[in-house]
């Protein structure tokens, strides 16, 4: 392994810190990258479109061993996310496909099935960004799947219409 090989980590941010996180790695010259999505919120007088960090208290960064001091010493960053007692590393798969995900305007349909799917049960999208993909439903419904990243140990909402899974 190359010491100044770059890889995918990510890292724990003070509470709705994630956008500032992200600005203030960008502005050191850290190659930073805070997934958000576009919802749309009510407020009493008006309806306003934002953009809302995908993750909460989350933010990748992709560094080199030598940058990880620099990283914690940006404020507002907590710690790396530790698996098996390591920073854990995040696959370049798993992030083209978390931006593939975010690319994907289909991927936001809401109704899965009419009787939802239940807890522990294995599916497979057979159609679009997360296509030959397997996950467990984590928490069972009928208008939402939830599909578990392992390297993040995070679970990430994902809307699909139903002909998009298969029972494995």
């Amino acid at each position: 392994m190359l010491v100044n090989e770059k890889k995918w980590y990510a890292i724990y941010t003070k509470p709705r810190w994630e956008k500032k996180v992200d600005t203030l790695l960008l502005k050191k010259g850290i190659d930073s990258w805070c997934p958000v999505q576009k919802i749309e919120r009510q407020w009493s007088d008006r309806k306003k479109i934002i953009e809302e960090p995908l993750f909460k208290s989350y933010v990748f960064v992709h560094i080199n061993e030598s940058q990880r001091v620099e990283v914690l010493r940006t404020d507002g960053v907590l710690n790396f996310v530790h698996f098996l007692k390591k920073p854990a590393v995040i696959s370049d798969d798993e992030i083209l496909l978390i931006k593939r995900y975010l690319a994907d305007e289909a991927a936001k349909i809401s109704i899965i099935s009419e009787e939802g799917f239940k807890e522990n049960t294995k599916v497979k999208v057979n159609y679009g960004v997360f296509m030959d993909n397997t996950g467990v439903v984590m928490r069972g419904g009928k208008k939402k799947v939830y599909v578990q990243l392992q390297s993040l140990g995070q679970v990430m909402v994902v809307e699909f219409p139903a002909e998009y899974l298969i029972p494995q």
